[in-house]
């Protein structure tokens, strides 16, 4: 990344921001830290020789100016939810691009209804460059070119450990229940209303529907009607997953949240040796009217790793003033061949049974 641009992690005390900020300095960039945090960020500030900020989302205002002096901003503190609203509202406001790691439907959903916004304001704005939702879009793209006639999109993932902040995440939406795209609608639907068997390496998984973020972004970038996700769990998680379903009521009550918000905040997300040498595996699928079938495989490096290049890597793609203005998903922004422009990404023709 050869551009002089300042930009900024936002939540940059958090698990993956700190990623993202140290993997930056091992690269010899140099990021502005901030957040919400003076105890967090200024500490973690001195430690990599960066500047760092301190700045609530709480107010337009401080926003501005807490975001004035650079070019673009990768926001990392979620939940989305609450966050991106206040960050966008800033970038757009002043002209920064705005770049985040959400995976959240509802974030991804409400980015893509600014776009007109984003093009008046000369700003680019991409969420989901982590993760979350740069790999399986990339599929999602890859699969709609090799069957144009697909009507139907199923898209699975196997995760790893946990960080912090995306557990309580999850806590926050454990009440919600499934989410699927039919016939072009959001529907809502019972957690785990769906099952698939999905392969890898002579082994079968089973993976049960969930609400992920690609009902939002495989629909926009590959205009296929009905997009369907799913996450490989083992057996008794399944099922304790469809056990839920009577208790969603109950999840959503303000004390249970707390208690699960509690327990989430536990979560210590992945050791160094599960970073290096975890591995994650998405699987895609179409099919059509006609009973036509294309499927693709992609292994990479673990979630959070993935997350650490592919922000990076958008990062520099948009300092470089190779993406227009507007509200865009990763594989419209930059093209279904970013994904292979990451370190220990593969692609694989085929997924397994039905």
């Amino acid at each position: 990344m050869d551009s002089p641009s300042r930009w900024m992690i936002y939540g940059a005390n958090g698990f993956t921001g700190q990623l993202i900020a140290r993997e930056a300095v091992r690269r010899g960039l140099t990021p502005m830290l901030a957040g919400r945090s003076a105890e967090a960020i200024r500490p973690f500030a001195r430690e990599l020789g960066l500047e760092g900020r301190v700045f609530n989302l709480d107010d337009a205002r401080e926003v501005a100016a807490g975001i004035g002096d650079v070019s673009l901003v990768l926001h990392c503190a979620g939940p989305f939810s609450r966050t991106q609203r206040p960050m966008l509202d800033g970038c757009l406001s002043i002209g920064t691009h705005y770049l985040d790691i959400t995976g959240e439907y509802a974030a991804l959903e409400a980015l893509h209804g600014r776009d007109r916004e984003a093009r008046q304001a000369n700003v680019v704005a991409i969420a989901g460059v982590g993760f979350d939702v740069v790999p399986t879009d990339a599929v999602a793209v890859r699969l709609a070119k090799l069957l144009p006639s697909a009507t139907r999109l199923r898209l699975a993932f196997r995760g790893g450990t946990l960080s912090r902040g995306t557990a309580i995440t999850m806590a926050e939406g454990a009440g919600e229940g499934g989410l699927s795209r039919q016939g072009g609608l959001l529907v809502h639907e019972p957690m785990a209303a769906r099952t698939w068997q999905v392969e890898h390496e002579g082994w079968t998984y089973a993976a049960v529907s969930i609400p992920w973020g690609d009902v939002v972004t495989a629909y926009y970038s590959t205009g296929i009607p009905t997009v369907e996700t799913y996450l490989v769990v083992p057996p008794v998680a399944a099922l304790v997953m469809r056990g839920s379903r009577r208790l969603a009521p109950l999840l959503c009550l303000p004390a249970v949240q707390r208690l699960l918000r509690e327990r989430a905040s536990r979560a210590k997300g992945p050791t160094e040796m599960e970073l290096q040498e975890g591995r994650t595996v998405v699987w895609g699928e179409v099919t059509d009217r006609a009973g036509h079938r294309r499927g693709m495989k992609l292994i990479g490096p673990d979630g959070y790793r993935f997350t650490v290049e592919s922000a990076l890597a958008a990062v520099g793609r948009v300092l470089a003033g190779g993406v227009s203005p507007g509200a865009w998903t990763p594989s419209q922004a930059f093209g279904a061949g970013f994904v292979t422009t990451l370190p220990g990404v593969e692609l694989l023709q085929g997924v397994g049974r039905a």
